[in-house]
């Protein structure tokens, strides 16, 4: 009996033992299995730091947002319909709104007592300031979306992303298998935030993909694991961490005004598909430099070709339940007719949101923790396109007109307009003939929106 006595209590001394040099792990996997709870949700979005393993980004000096605010329309259309702008962001869950017109910042509103400097999770926002860091690489040649990803990976030689090109991977058409039910706790997503939560190696994960449920480059579907395969190879060839490219290219000259952070794997890799965390308001500042096109106070963070080329429609065929296109990591409201045409987004689960249209010249960043974001809305309508309808109303109804003239513009109007252009292409080679030779072009002024729109005189 003693024996027994003794041996048990050597048991729950291991136990203990065990569970005091793996506290922090089981810590972060219970955080990992109640971070959506309906009581934790909001709390949790502000606080990620908290519950997992992370990296601190540097940033360059402050520079706050010029600011005119304004009172914004009360109603927006949604399906056609007109609907109480305040209670369909009730029915969103929303936790911030920001509004950036021509620059300048408009409307500033947080909710569920959230606060302007929180730093909030982006999810899956962060892939599209993953994708923005590859023009620089392509500009450089030390990549070529069009060669296979084993090329510059091979140690994914033998798994489902052998024979997928780069940009398969960035345009989430490279085959894979993976479920991404987020509310099934055995999916392929679930399982990946385990190994996150836990501190294991996101690049290891990624070489247990055997599965092709697709041929590459035949079907769009939403895949987050390839935003890490696509982040894998531009550390590969820029020999540089994530966290040390996005300082370079956002955090030394966009003038954010509070550290964010990356959550990351045990190998204090980033977790590139949704781990990054900012102010709502420096979101904006993402937007901001895309309608730019790239450019930031007369220099240009990322080639205008490719913020082009990354923000038009490349899937083999829309969102069966969304309807919208997919660039590389960027998502495009589709069809692309009307006066916001040429417009794109980034989007996260939950709600997050970047919503870009040069047309208008306004950037809206959106936060929230809508729970039901896989469900329908009350207007019949998906999430997804809910908030696409109240973005685009909202620039619409806040087009500030205004005559311009070619030769005036300045350069930030110059980048918005080639922004546009690029996805129009309703000037092309007329436009460029303009630009060759702009003596006699004074006289040609026009509203804003109709450079954008209408064929040139």
């Amino acid at each position: 009996m003693k024996i027994f006595k003794w041996g048990l209590l050597g048991l729950v001394g291991i136990a203990l033992v065990f569970i005091a040099l793996n506290w922090t792990s089981i810590q972060r996997l219970r955080t990992v299995n109640t971070l959506f709870d309906a009581d934790k949700i909001v709390e949790n979005f502000s606080s990620m730091d908290s519950a997992f393993l992370h990296h601190d980004l540097e940033l360059g000096a402050a520079k706050p947002w010029p600011e005119d605010i304004q009172d914004i329309p009360e109603t927006v259309m949604i399906a056609g319909k007109e609907t109480n702008l305040a209670e369909a962001l009730e029915e969103l869950d929303t936790t911030a709104l920001v509004i950036i017109r021509d620059g300048t910042l408009i409307h500033e509103s947080y909710y569920k007592s959230t606060e302007r400097d929180d730093l909030r999770i982006s999810w899956s926002v962060a892939k599209s300031f993953m994708s923005g860091l590859y023009g620089q690489a392509i500009e450089d040649g030390l990549i070529d979306i069009s060669q296979r990803i084993e090329t510059y990976l091979p140690q994914l030689k033998g798994t489902a992303y052998e024979g997928a090109t780069v940009a398969n991977i960035l345009n989430m058409a490279s085959g894979v298998r993976f479920n991404e039910d987020y509310m099934d706790p055995k999916s392929d997503i679930n399982d990946m935030g385990r190994v996150l939560g836990l501190g294991g190696s996101m690049d290891k994960y990624t070489e247990t993909l055997l599965e092709r449920q697709y041929e590459p480059g035949t079907v769009w579907q939403y895949v987050s694991i390839d935003t890490h395969v696509a982040a894998m190879a531009l550390r590969k060839v820029t020999g540089k961490s994530l966290h040390q490219l996005w300082e370079e290219t956002y955090g030394e000259h966009l003038g954010m005004g509070k550290n964010p952070f990356y959550l990351t794997d045990g190998k204090d890799v980033a977790f590139a598909l949704g781990g990054l965390n900012l102010r709502t308001r420096d979101y904006a500042k993402f937007g901001q430099l895309f309608l730019q096109g790239g450019e930031w106070e007369g220099q240009q963070l990322i080639p205008a070709d490719w913020v082009k080329d990354s923000t038009m429609n490349h899937a083999p065929n829309v969102h069966p339940i969304r309807g919208s296109g997919y660039g590389y990591q960027w998502w495009v409201p589709m069809p692309q007719e009307g006066p916001s045409k040429g417009d794109f987004f980034a989007v996260g689960i939950y709600g997050q949101y970047v919503y870009v249209n040069p047309a208008m010249n306004i950037v809206i960043a959106k936060n929230a923790a809508d729970r039901e974001f896989t469900q329908p809305q009350s207007n019949g309508q998906h999430s997804m396109n809910m908030n696409i309808d109240i973005f685009r109303s909202l620039a619409e109804q806040l087009y500030d007109e205004k005559i311009v003239c070619w030769t005036k513009m300045s350069n930030m109007e110059r980048m918005n307009f080639n922004a546009r252009n690029q996805h129009g292409e309703l000037w092309g080679p007329r436009i460029e003939a303009l630009t060759k030779d702009e003596k006699g072009l004074e006289d040609i002024c026009r509203p804003w929106i109709d450079w954008l729109t209408e064929p040139a005189p």
